[in-house]
C-alpha cells in the first residue's frame, strides 16, 4: 500500500477516534454514564447509532461481493425491517423506558423471574460474543491476505484500539465515534460508485450498466415463490426477516442499548422509524455497488481467484498456463457479444437481443466450468488454498484499481464500519454481564465508582475473549451469512420469551423458561438437519417459544382447578 494511503487511512481513523473519545469524558463516572450515556442523545445519535451497530465491516466487504456472485436477492432479507420499527416503537420502547431499565433482560425478570432472565441473557451473549469474533475478523481475514498483512496483529490491533475506546469513554464516546464512521462510510461506497461508472467504457454508462446485468440475471431483486429451503424470497424476508428483525432490534443488547440512550422514548423512536426506512435503500445500494463491480469486471478481464493467496498457490501449480489461456478467450469472446448486446438494446433490435444474451450465458457458464477446472487442478497438487472468494471480490477490486489516497480512505471505512458494529457489541456484552449478573445477583450494593470501574474491566475482558475467537474465524464462506445464521440460531427464542412477556399476560416464568429451553434445542436439531433455510428458524423458535409457552400454561390451569 502506498505512502499515501497509510496517511488517509491512520488520518481518518485516528481523528474519529481521537473525537469520539473527547466527547466520551464528558459522561458520569457512574453506570449509567458508562452504559447509557446518561440518557441524553438525541435522535440522529440513535439513527446513525444504530445503522453502525449493523452495518458491519462485513456488510461492507461481503455485500457488494453476495451480489456480484448471486444478484440483488438479498435485499429482501430487510424487508421485514420496517414492519419490525413500527412494532417495537409501539410496544417494546414505551414499556422499557417506564420501568427505565439498562438492559432488554432486566424486564423479563420485572414481568417473570430471575432464571428466564439469566436464561435470556446467555441466549444473548453466547451469539452476539462468536458473532463479535466474526466481525473483528472479517476485514483482518481479507486485508491481511490482499496487502500482507499478518492477520493476527491485525485482528489484535483493530480490537485494541476499539477496546480502548469503549473502556475510556463508553457509551457516549461510541455514540459519538459511530457518528463520524458512518459519515465516512457511506460518503466512501458513493465515492467508489462515481468511479467505478467513470472507469468504465465510454458507451458504458449507468443506464446501459443495470441493463447488462438485468440480461444476465442479477437484478433479481423480489422472488416472489414460496419455498422454505430458498433463502431470499419476498416471504423469508417479510415473515422470517420480520422475525429476525424484531429480535434483533427489540432484545438484542447491541441495539437496545443504543436507543435506551435517547434522550426520551420519542427521540428513540424517531431513531428508529427512521432507521427501518433508511436501511432497505442502503442495503440497495451497497448492492448496487456490487453489481457495478460485476458489470466493470466484464470489460476488464477479473482475477480467476480474487483472494491473492489463492492467485498464488494458482501462479505456482502446474500447467495452469492453459486454463488461463482458455479463460482469457472466454473473456474476450463474451466481452464482444455483451457489447454487441449492448448495441442491440440501444437500437431496439429485439431479434438480436435474446440470442446475444442466450450468447452470453452459455460464454458465463463456461467461465464458471474453467474455475471449477482451475480448482480442481488446486486441489490435485495438494493445495490448500481458498477458492471461496465472495468476500475478498469488493476490496480486491478497491486495491487493484482505484487512485493513490482513495484506497487508504476506503481501507479507513471498511475498518471504521468493523470498529462501529465491535463497539456496540462490546458495551451491549458489558452491559449484560454487568446489570444481569454482576450487580443482580453477585454485588448489589457497590458504589457508582466500582460499577463504573468494573464496567471497564468486563470491557477489557470481553475485548480477550473476542480476540480469541476472531483468530479461528476463518474459511466461513459469506460472512454475512455467517453472522445472520449464528443469529437465527437464538433470535427466534429470544423473540418468543419476550412476545410471551408482552402477550400471554398468564404465562408464567417456569413455563416461558422451559418452552425457550425445549425450543433452542430443536432450533438448532433443525439447523443441522438443514430442515429449512436459516431466516425460517426465527419463526420455528419464535413460535415454539410462545406454543409451548402456551400449552404449559393450560397444563398448569387444569392442574390447579383439579380437586
Amino acid at each position: 500500500m502506498h505512502q499515501l494511503d497509510w496517511i488517509v487511512l491512520l488520518l481518518t481513523i485516528g481523528g474519529i477516534v481521537l473525537y469520539g473519545s473527547w466527547k466520551g469524558r464528558e459522561a458520569k463516572h457512574s453506570l449509567k454514564g458508562f452504559l447509557l450515556a446518561d440518557r441524553e442523545l438525541p435522535w440522529y445519535h440513535i439513527l446513525l447509532s444504530v445503522m453502525a451497530t449493523q452495518a458491519s465491516a462485513i456488510t461492507f466487504l461481503s455485500v457488494p461481493g453476495q451480489a456480484y456472485t448471486d444478484g440483488m436477492r438479498f435485499v429482501q432479507f430487510y424487508l421485514g425491517l420496517p414492519i419490525a420499527m413500527i412494532v417495537l416503537s409501539v410496544t417494546f420502547i414505551p414499556q422499557y423506558y417506564q420501568l427505565k431499565i439498562f438492559t432488554a433482560y432486566q424486564f423479563l425478570e420485572e414481568r417473570f423471574d430471575s432464571k428466564t432472565r439469566i436464561l435470556t441473557s446467555f441466549l444473548f451473549l453466547i451469539p452476539r460474543a462468536l458473532s463479535t469474533g466474526v466481525t473483528i475478523a472479517a476485514p483482518s481475514i481479507i486485508l491481511s491476505t490482499l496487502l500482507g498483512w499478518d492477520l493476527t496483529w491485525t485482528n489484535c490491533i483493530t480490537a485494541a484500539v476499539v477496546t480502548f475506546y469503549c473502556i475510556f469513554g463508553g457509551s457516549k464516546t461510541i455514540s459519538y465515534t459511530q457518528l463520524l464512521q458512518m459519515g465516512v462510510v457511506l460518503a466512501g461506497m458513493v465515492i467508489a460508485a462515481i468511479y467505478i461508472i467513470q472507469a468504465l467504457p465510454q458507451e458504458i454508462g449507468m443506464k446501459e450498466s443495470l441493463q447488462l446485468a438485468g440480461k444476465m440475471g442479477k437484478i433479481n431483486l423480489i422472488d416472489w415463490k414460496f419455498d422454505i429451503n430458498n433463502r431470499y424470497t419476498i416471504w423469508s424476508g417479510i415473515i422470517g426477516g420480520f422475525f429476525l428483525q424484531l429480535s434483533y432490534f427489540g432484545t438484542d443488547q447491541s441495539q437496545v442499548g443504543r436507543y435506551l440512550t435517547g434522550h426520551t422514548a420519542n427521540e428513540s423512536k424517531k431513531g428508529l422509524l427512521l432507521n427501518g426506512f433508511l436501511k432497505i435503500p442502503m442495503q440497495f445500494f451497497i448492492l448496487l455497488v456490487g453489481i457495478l463491480v460485476f458489470v466493470f469486471y466484464q470489460f476488464n478481464q477479473a482475477p480467476l481467484f480474487f483472494n491473492k493467496t489463492t492467485e498464488l498457490s494458482w501462479s505456482a501449480a502446474k500447467g495452469h498456463e492453459a486454463i488461463d489461456q482458455e479463460n482469457k478467450q472466454i473473456f474476450i469472446q463474451k466481452k464482444q457479444t455483451e457489447t454487441a448486446l449492448i448495441q442491440a438494446i440501444s437500437k431496439e433490435e429485439t431479434t438480436k437481443i435474446p440470442v446475444l444474451k442466450s450468447q452470453i450465458m452459455d460464454l458465463h457458464d463456461q467461465q464458471a466450468k474453467v474455475k471449477e477446472k482451475a480448482v480442481e487442478l488446486l486441489k490435485s497438487q495438494g493445495s490448500k488454498a481458498e477458492s471461496q472468494d465472495t468476500n475478498y471480490i469488493f476490496l480486491r477490486f478497491i486495491v487493484d484499481h482505484l487512485p493513490i489516497g482513495l484506497v487508504g480512505f476506503l481501507i479507513a471505512m471498511i475498518l471504521l464500519a468493523s470498529m462501529g458494529s465491535m463497539a456496540s457489541a462490546f458495551g451491549s456484552l458489558t452491559s449484560t454481564v454487568m446489570v444481569d449478573i454482576y450487580q443482580r445477583f453477585i454485588n448489589q450494593h457497590a458504589s457508582n465508582e466500582h460499577y463504573w470501574w468494573s464496567s471497564k474491566l468486563v470491557t477489557l475482558a470481553w475485548g480477550i475473549f473476542c480476540l480469541v475467537v476472531a483468530q479461528f474465524s476463518v474459511n466461513m464462506g459469506s460472512l454475512i451469512e455467517v453472522v445472520n445464521i449464528l443469529g437465527s440460531w437464538f433470535y427466534g427464542t429470544i423473540l418468543g420469551v419476550f412476545l410471551c412477556a408482552f402477550y400471554l399476560p398468564k404465562t408464567q416464568g417456569s413455563h416461558v423458561f422451559w418452552a425457550a429451553i425445549i425450543a433452542e434445542v430443536f432450533v438448532i436439531y433443525a439447523w443441522k438437519i438443514d430442515l429449512m433455510a436459516f431466516l425460517w428458524l426465527n419463526v420455528l423458535g419464535c413460535v415454539m417459544v410462545v406454543v409451548l409457552a402456551f400449552i404449559f400454561q393450560s397444563i398448569g390451569q387444569l392442574t390447579k382447578a383439579k380437586p
